[in-house]
């Protein structure tokens, strides 16, 4: 009972009154990340994708920009791994990048935790229960973040997600709040790098990810 009034009424309410209380304490950092993305990066400052929310409806993602826009000879953008910077690689690995994702909380396309918006292309890759996934909002941050990210295998990560969407509770959310400050700070299980594999345990699914699947 508790926990169906907290995923039905009171989760909203807590995310949207602190994500605003974020925006505006973390608003100097919010406007000096920007500007040195503009002038390390250029323009746009923001980067903007279509990942699946609340019931696989599409939204905007927000988040602040970590590449350039480096091209080869016939004007085709250069592969991600050689487009990230140095200062991206900061962004990144402090996890500043995903700041503007506090306005997607605003908006209700997100919660501040729930199962990643994982990327488009992922979607015919799920099985029926996989899908449970987007039952709830997606996060900021969720349980499969706080228990390996993006280095978890594909069927690890997912079980995780489906687990959280079936057992959301309040001193669960709490719970990963606190993992994920931890993890932020340590900057633990974050891949800047290469391109990386997830894949399930019996090889019969293999989705490769880039630099913009967080």
């Amino acid at each position: 009972m508790l926990n169906s009034l907290y995923r039905n009424y009171f989760k909203r309410v807590i995310d949207f009154t602190l994500a605003l209380i974020a925006i505006i304490l973390l608003s100097p950092i919010l406007v000096l990340v920007a500007l040195l993305v503009r002038v390390k990066l250029g323009s746009p400052v923001l980067f903007k994708q279509n990942r699946p929310g609340l019931n696989e409806k599409l939204f905007t993602m927000y988040k602040f920009r970590t590449m350039s826009d480096q091209r080869d000879r016939n004007g085709d953008l250069l592969p991600d791994q050689q487009r990230i910077t140095t200062f991206g690689r900061l962004l990144r690995s402090t996890s500043l990048d995903e700041l503007p994702e506090l306005f997607n909380i605003l908006k209700g396309d997100m919660s501040i935790v729930g199962p990643r918006p994982l990327l488009i292309r992922y979607l015919p890759y799920y099985t029926e229960e996989e899908r449970l996934r987007h039952s709830v909002r997606p996060g900021l941050t969720g349980l499969s973040q706080v228990n390996g990210r993006n280095v978890l295998e594909w069927d690890t990560r997912l079980k995780l997600d489906v687990n959280y969407a079936n057992e959301m509770s309040f001193k669960e959310d709490i719970n990963i709040m606190l993992l994920t400050i931890k993890k932020v700070i340590w900057r633990s299980d974050i891949v800047v790098g290469d391109q990386h594999v997830l894949k399930n345990l019996d090889e019969e699914r293999v989705v490769v990810s880039t630099y913009e699947d967080k």
